[in-house]
């Protein structure tokens, strides 16, 4: 069920599985889920409180592109001193603890590679040996020369559909089609471009560009010369440069920049005012009509927390439903 799942064309998800778990908990060790970032989930992890906290901990782990531990139990059995593990106090009243282990599983990174050079015939070698997606895009590019990418494209035309947020595109047409194959790569909207020339060469087609109407804080984004600064002299140490940068990038922690998009459907989830937990509103067992809105709650014990002060947690107009 899972592994139709494992693919880098497919969006990212998290799975989700319990570990241990103290009766009377409906999850048990080896139950499964999978979560996609609109809240989407297949499978069974228990209900009621743990199936929210899994939810919000599997949207943060996609987003993050971090695996966690997460430990739900009763208040008196919580143990804070085990590292790394998120804890949440369990809510229902029936009881019990359970601990998932959640890990996200993100589309591979995309290589875009512009030109048939021998830098670029070296690049696709060594981005397949990393397990990552490979596509080829040039006029007279063919599998005989290409034979590790998955997917070789005869023709100098860019086509914005081949573009992702995990897409680093590497300009290396070493003077074919040069301004061309720049241009394209720079409006293609890519996160990372760059463009395997020297500095001279570099300004010479950054000169042509800005004379065609390329902004230069377009040209800005644009690494020139390709590659972190390893003295490489051979096409194949030039790739290795660019490689290592692609991943460098790809590490980056900046802001949640190039981060998979969260898109929970709030018209599905309602978010439980009591302990911050999206509820499914189509099977929520929890649900209280107050001053004309419906609250949805994951468990009875949220539930009565509301029923006690109400006003307390009553939803203001800015508040997300």
């Amino acid at each position: 069920m899972f592994n139709e799942f494992i693919s880098g064309e497919k969006p990212p998800y998290a799975v989700a599985m319990v570990v241990n778990r103290v009766a009377p908990t409906s999850g048990k060790p080896g139950d499964k889920a999978i979560i996609f970032p609109d809240g989407t989930l297949k499978g069974w992890i228990g209900g009621g409180c743990t199936r929210g906290i899994v939810l919000k901990e599997a949207l943060l782990a996609i987003q993050q592109g971090k695996p966690r531990l997460v430990n739900i139990s009763p208040g008196e059995d919580h143990d804070y001193t085990r590292r790394g593990v998120v804890s949440y106090n369990m809510t229902c009243q029936s009881g019990g603890s359970v601990d998932v282990y959640i890990e996200p599983v993100l589309p591979k990174p995309h290589i875009l590679i512009m030109g048939k050079s021998h830098i670029g015939m070296a690049l696709s070698k060594l981005g397949k040996a990393t397990g990552y997606q490979v596509t080829v895009l040039s006029a007279g590019a063919d599998k005989i020369t290409f034979p590790e990418a998955d997917k070789v494209i005869d023709s100098a035309q860019l086509d914005k559909a081949l573009i992702s947020p995990n897409t680093f595109v590497v300009v290396c047409t070493q003077g074919e089609n040069d301004d061309l194959a720049l241009r394209q790569a720079i409006e293609s909207g890519a996160s990372y471009v760059s463009f395997v020339s020297s500095l001279r060469k570099g300004n010479a087609v950054y000169n042509n560009l800005k004379k065609q109407g390329v902004l230069v804080s377009e040209l800005a984004r644009v690494k020139t010369p390709a590659g972190l600064n390893i003295n490489a002299k051979l096409p194949e140490e030039v790739a290795i440069s660019i490689l290592a940068e692609i991943i460098s990038k790809m590490r980056e922690e900046k802001n949640g920049e190039n981060r998979p998009e969260i898109t929970l459907n709030l018209n599905e989830y309602f978010i439980n005012p009591v302990c911050q937990i999206p509820v499914q509103k189509s099977t929520a067992k929890h649900v209280i009509k107050f001053k004309d809105k419906e609250y949805y709650f994951c468990c009875d014990g949220c539930k009565v927390s509301f029923e006690n002060e109400p006003e307390k947690y009553e939803l203001k107009e800015t508040d997300p439903v």
